[in-house]
């Protein structure tokens, strides 16, 4: 088998470590980034604490959000987890 076959097995885990961890995580990373940068006034959001609130106003690192009883927040960006979909019903 020679040189070949002593390393075929690193190649082969490589591969997979590649295909099972790092491939997916790029995948939602780049989706993360492409929701956040849609964002904007108005739209409902959960944030990665959990708070259901609306986008008030929004910049390139922040956002101020409003919850139901009129609190204002500022937070990161990247605190934004989701945007909830019109369509999902209330809990």
């Amino acid at each position: 088998m020679g040189v070949l076959g002593n390393f075929l097995p690193l190649v082969i885990i490589i591969a997979l470590m590649y295909f099972m961890l790092i491939r997916p995580a790029s995948k939602q990373r780049k989706k993360t980034s492409e929701m956040q940068s849609a964002l904007g006034r108005g739209n409902k959001i959960v944030t990665i604490g959990g708070l259901h609130a609306t986008i008030d106003s929004i910049d390139d690192k922040t956002a101020v959000v409003v919850l139901e009883d009129g609190t204002k927040m500022r937070f990161e960006r990247a605190a934004i987890g989701r945007v909830v979909d019109e369509s999902e019903p209330a809990n």
